[in-house]
């Protein structure tokens, strides 16, 4: 995502938050990934009182941008340690800068659907969370901007597919799959209307739904005045990390985690 599609972000972020509230955690450490300018760190720091935030920020933020943004980080994180690092970092290691078993909670705003292997992140999320930790999340699902695939708009715009356009029962299964519990999903269809057009391109370009090149060729009078986002919510659970990966939704307990209680007679 870029600058112009900020203000999704936050609502999103908010909403993210709100289902947070039922949910009873212990955090001392929280990863953002990825991490922007935006209200969503103030409330998770008052949610979660005395806990380090850790981020991997947009690769976007450059000098004073990036210099407000590590204050804010540090701010929130009460001038505890924490770690932020552009998330250009994990694209190039395939690694979250973070060790094993280290954060509480992963929070991760409209991510995954720009992510070319989705497991890979979440066997990476698993890795560093703790034993009873929580991954949080949200992504745009494949029914985004339906609109735009319906003749004449997906010509004239030249359409391209989100890299990883998964409905929330293939979030469900492989989550299952890499180790996560109890996984929750839900969705909601957001409407935007548009008067001006070229908002409704800067949006799709920041989407991700079409290349530079397609937005300057496009013909103003053949766009749709609406858009259509499916943005997925989930959460799972870390609890059994000492068991080995679950085969058929079936988990099996490594013969080394098998303690043996030994008995001396009385004599």
């Amino acid at each position: 995502m870029t600058q112009p599609i900020r203000w999704l972000q936050n609502e999103i972020a908010d909403r993210m938050l709100q289902k947070l509230e039922i949910v009873k955690l212990d955090v001392k450490n929280v990863l953002v990934v990825p991490d922007f300018l935006g209200e969503h760190a103030r409330a998770l720091s008052k949610r979660f009182l005395k806990s380090r935030l850790h981020s991997l920020h947009e690769a976007d933020l450059s000098g004073l941008s990036l210099w407000k943004f590590r204050v804010s980080r540090l701010w929130h994180s009460r001038f505890a340690s924490s770690y932020s690092s552009p998330f250009d970092i994990y694209k190039i290691t395939g690694r979250l800068p973070l060790q094993d078993n280290s954060v509480d909670l992963v929070f991760s705003v409209l991510l995954i659907q720009d992510l070319p292997d989705p497991r890979h992140f979440l066997k990476e999320c698993r890795r560093v969370l703790k034993e009873g930790g929580l991954l949080t999340f949200s992504y745009l699902g494949p029914d985004t901007a339906k609109e735009l695939r319906l003749e004449p708009f997906s010509k004239n715009l030249d359409l391209q597919t989100l890299p990883s356009s998964w409905d929330m029962h293939d979030m469900g299964d492989a989550l299952l799959g890499e180790g996560f519990s109890d996984p929750v999903m839900d969705m909601e269809f957001l409407g935007l209307d548009y008067e001006n057009d070229s908002l409704l391109l800067e949006d799709i370009k920041a989407l991700n739904l079409t290349g530079k090149k397609a937005i300057e060729a496009v013909q103003m009078e053949a766009l749709p005045k609406k858009l259509s986002l499916e943005v997925v919510y989930g959460h799972a659970w870390v609890i059994g990390k000492h068991l080995s990966k679950a085969q058929d939704h079936v988990a099996y307990i490594d013969p080394n985690q098998i303690g043996r209680i030994t008995r001396s007679d009385s004599a």
